[in-house]
């Protein structure tokens, strides 16, 4: 039995395993098991997979996108450029082990907007793995962009700093942190919506719920909205092609 899964430190909210297994079973692949897998620290990362003799393929989710890059033995030269990974292929020969790292949240994102016009600036709420592969894609768009933290850095800005006249000329917030994820779904980032207005787009990573409170509060202000389910099948869809279980 060929063995996938996702990693990570909590994963109660994740649709990957549904999702795997659906997908499994819609195309044949009974020989195929997908499996959550909490690590409580990304230093037991190799001697998990070495435990694991079935294992063939991990996603990766919070908050090992980045820490998990010292582990592997090779990575992809776009998930590199990316600074994470949320893809591992596990490659075995006898008694060698080769883990492989890809970023597929570069592909999930890019065609989950697919068709929707593209503004000139946009506000980007984190600074993990999944706020590295959004800004990866909006820089080839040639999208300005500014970064926002609560432990802002270098070039990037703090939530005091998002102002009404800020929301104002940048009209595109994309949300790349669990805030509001299940199951502290009363969680809100810190922002001045009574600004947002019909030309504003937010955009939240997380999937879980459907509806966020920063998503139900940009809807109520007239925004257009939209969750991360689309990415995480798009980016999905990717791993399963570097796992290469298309072919039997």
């Amino acid at each position: 039995m060929r063995q996938y899964g996702l990693i990570g430190k909590t994963l109660g909210h994740s649709f990957s395993q549904r999702y795997f297994e659906e997908k499994f079973a819609a195309s044949g692949r009974y020989d195929c098991r997908y499996t959550l897998y909490e690590l409580p620290d990304i230093k037991q990362f190799r001697e998990f997979v070495a435990s694991k003799p079935d294992l063939r393929g991990l996603n990766v989710t919070i908050p090992y996108k980045q820490s998990v890059m010292p582990l592997l033995d090779e990575i992809d030269a776009e998930a590199e450029t990316v600074g994470a990974v949320n893809t591992v292929k596990v490659l075995r020969g006898g008694r060698t082990l080769k883990l492989v790292g890809y970023n597929t949240d570069v592909e999930g994102f890019r065609r989950s907007l697919a068709g929707q016009p593209l503004p000139k600036r946009t506000l980007v709420f984190g600074t993990g793995g999944a706020a590295a592969a959004v800004v990866y894609v909006l820089r080839q768009w040639g999208v300005e962009y500014k970064m926002v933290s609560r432990h802002p850095a270098e070039n990037m800005i703090g939530y005091e700093d998002v102002t009404s006249a800020v929301l104002k000329d940048w009209p595109w917030l994309l949300n790349c942190t669990p805030v509001g994820m299940w199951p502290d779904v009363e969680e809100c980032l810190p922002l001045p919506y009574e600004a947002l207005a019909e030309g504003s787009f937010l955009y939240d990573l997380v999937y879980n719920p459907e509806e966020t409170q920063f998503l139900r509060r940009g809807r109520e202000r007239g925004a257009r909205v939209q969750n991360g389910l689309r990415m995480l099948q798009f980016q999905a869809d990717a791993a399963w092609e570097i796992w290469n279980l298309s072919r039997k």
